[in-house]
């Protein structure tokens, strides 16, 4: 529609689109966002796979390879470290279903978008939903701006006056929490050691 060329009228994309319902969605990283993706995608009926750095002993934990081969959506959900750079790279593409669709919403940098791109090109996968990239602001020449099976967004949708308001309280509730010596809300990393 953006383009002008109107609504879709194609007849093979009955062939070709799916309900969330009939998938595996691997989710790369299982922390509270995937583990809420994970219940949103199950009530939908889909099959939850997910990965982390070791065997939780839940029901559908896989290790990386069988997760990316039995799943039709893989999303990560993991943040950029060492051990995380270009996780999704080559090798690990070519282990995904060519019909699979790559999610990201985590850091751009755990996907080697050279990689990326090739096996959209190629057919390796079928799309891929971006919210992040290797580089940001994305640069006008990056190859992904010109696939028509890459879906784009700037990682900004916190940015909304609902988040900023609350950004807002819980910033200045914090403050007075410190002046009063209380223990701070919402940690996410406790200091070790003092």
């Amino acid at each position: 529609m953006r383009h002008g060329s109107g609504w879709p009228a194609n007849p093979e994309l009955g062939e070709t689109v799916r309900d969330i319902g009939g998938c595996t969605v691997g989710l790369v990283g299982y922390g509270n966002i995937a583990k809420r993706v994970g219940d949103i995608v199950t009530a939908m009926g889909a099959t939850v796979l997910h990965t982390s750095t070791r065997d939780d002993g839940r029901p559908g934990w896989r290790r990386l390879p069988e997760l990316l081969a039995a799943s039709d959506i893989v999303s990560l959900h993991l943040p950029l470290t060492a051990d995380t750079h270009h996780l999704l790279n080559r090798d690990a593409m070519i282990q995904m279903k060519p019909n699979a669709v790559l999610v990201n919403t985590s850091r751009g940098a755990v996907i080697d978008e050279d990689a990326l791109v090739d096996a959209l090109r190629s057919g390796g996968l079928a799309a891929a939903g971006l919210d992040v990239f290797e580089v940001e602001p994305v640069a006008p020449d990056n190859p992904l701006l010109g696939l028509d099976n890459v879906v784009l967004t700037p990682h900004v949708t916190w940015y909304t006056a609902d988040t900023m308001r609350r950004y807002l309280i819980e910033a200045v509730s914090n403050c007075r929490r410190l002046r009063d010596g209380q223990p701070l809300a919402n940690v996410v990393n406790q200091p070790t050691g003092c």
